[in-house]
C-alpha cells in the first residue's frame, strides 16, 4: 500500500528517513555520506515521485521502493 509522504507527520517523515538512511545494507559509494545528506536526497526523492513510501500490512513493514518497481495499480 502506497503512503502519501506529505500526509505523514514531518517528525514521523523524518524519523522514517533517517532509520531508512542508516539501515544495513544502504550503500551510498565509495565516499562518506552524511546522515543530513542522505536525508535530503531521500525527501527530494519522494517530492519528485521517484522513491515512495510503501507498507506491507502481512509483514506490517514500511519501505521505500523506487515507484518504477511498482505495479500501475499500486
Amino acid at each position: 500500500m502506497r503512503i502519501p509522504y506529505n500526509q505523514l507527520d514531518q517528525d514521523t517523515l523524518q524519523n522514517l528517513l533517517e532509520e531508512y538512511a542508516t539501515r544495513d545494507g544502504t550503500d551510498y559509494g565509495e565516499r562518506e555520506v552524511s546522515l543530513v545528506d542522505k536525508v535530503a536526497s531521500l525527501r527530494r526523492q519522494l517530492q519528485s515521485g521517484e522513491v515512495v513510501i510503501w507498507f506491507e500490512p502481512g509483514e506490517e513493514s514500511v519501505n521505500l521502493v523506487l515507484a518504477e518497481d511498482l505495479p500501475d495499480d499500486a
